[in-house]
């Protein structure tokens, strides 16, 4: 007997929040607990001026991500394009009357907040990506021609951003790009070709990057080579994840940190913070809390019955996780360092709200997993 599947569209909002994977919000909910706990250990003991606004900031975005979950997935569907639209406009904003700050262009004032958009691109260009490959078959795919759009798709952006400068939000960009044009179905062969050309380039990208840019992949190569300067940074980081030990010095008790040796610890260093004061076992828990986000996600989208859904499911999950490896292998010194936060730890508005903007897409798909959507997207099928 052929299984029933129910039509999402007929659904109550009650009956579509009963069908929200609560369990993922819970595990996200905890995760973010722990970032309040840092941001207030690296206040002294204060909520303020960072724990109290991460908290208010994740509750309104928790409220969005939910609105964002009970929202049809052909909704999303249908404005892809205009979302991407919108946040491609708006990186052409900063370019005219953007914010700096710390050396960078990257930011638009809005009055109440400073608005990233190349964070915003993170998930427009996901839903972007997932439409046109949405829309394409096998072998389509195959065709060297069908994917100029999609590479347009994803350089203009990339141009822009690289333009504040931003490296490091550019590159997280073309790899989760890239993730998403695997799981789409080009070839591997044609990932390889692009990556022997990117390797022949280096010498020529080489010259191109800003100083300050460039004195980054140096430090990396040899920090100790300016203690006191463009390496303080990385070398602060591994004294601080080395004194915490197996247990670490507990709660607000991290001399690197609370001493001011540690720089940025509410935001890209706060891993380190964390490891200091609860040591290897703390940083493992962090850890064990993002591979139960990263399991949710993958099962979540594979479990998905529209290439729409798994795309958008994968990307947001991949996007995560690329947040996640960067700034931990950047405060460990395995990568040069860039400006990317710890998600649901690091105090950020912008990316806060865009990390759960996500995750009201991933659990999107979970509510609409049944839904079965024609890749050509006509009339009927959106």
């Amino acid at each position: 007997m052929a299984r029933e599947f129910p039509n999402i569209a007929n659904l109550t909002l009650r009956q579509k929040l009963w069908q929200v994977h609560w369990l993922f919000v819970l595990v996200l909910v905890v995760t973010s607990s722990v970032g309040f706990a840092m941001l207030y250990s690296a206040a002294g003991g204060s909520l303020d001026p960072w724990a109290t606004r991460q908290m208010v900031r994740f509750g309104i975005g928790l409220g969005f991500m939910l609105a964002v979950a009970v929202t049809n997935i052909r909704i999303w569907l249908r404005y892809a394009y205009f979302f991407y639209a919108a946040a491609l406009i708006l990186l052409g904003a900063v370019e005219l009357a953007g914010v700096s700050g710390m050396g960078a262009q990257r930011w638009i004032n809005l009055g109440v907040i400073n608005l990233q958009p190349s964070e915003l691109m993170k998930v427009a260009l996901v839903l972007a990506l997932a439409r046109y490959f949405h829309g394409g078959g096998i072998d389509d795919i195959s065709r060297p021609t069908f994917l100029v759009v999609p590479l347009i798709i994803v350089l203009l952006p990339v141009a822009l951003i690289l333009r504040q400068p931003d490296l490091g939000t550019a590159l997280m960009l073309l790899i989760g790009s890239g993730a998403i044009f695997f799981l789409a179905g080009v070839r591997i062969w044609k990932f390889g070709l692009l990556i022997v050309l990117g390797l022949i380039s280096l010498p020529v990208v080489w010259q191109f990057l800003r100083g300050y840019q460039q004195q980054r992949v140096l430090t990396f190569l040899n920090p100790e080579s300016d203690p006191l300067g463009a390496g303080y940074h990385i070398i602060q980081s591994k004294i601080a994840l080395g004194s915490g030990g197996l247990f670490g010095k507990g709660f607000m008790q991290g001399t690197q940190s609370h001493l001011s040796f540690l720089p940025e610890k509410q935001t890209d260093f706060i891993f380190t913070m964390l490891a200091e004061e609860f040591g290897l076992v703390g940083g493992l828990g962090l850890l064990g809390l993002y591979a139960l986000i990263l399991i949710y996600g993958i099962s979540i989208s594979l479990s998905s019955r529209n290439h729409f859904g798994r795309l958008v499911g994968m990307g947001v999950t991949t996007m995560f996780f690329l947040y996640v490896f960067i700034n931990i292998a950047m405060v460990m010194g395995l990568i040069p360092v860039v400006g990317v936060p710890l998600p649901l730890i690091s105090y950020g508005g912008t990316a806060m709200m865009t990390l759960l903007f996500g995750f009201g897409l991933l659990l999107a798909v979970h509510i609409n997993r049944d839904e079965t959507i024609g890749r050509r997207g006509g009339a009927d099928d959106i």
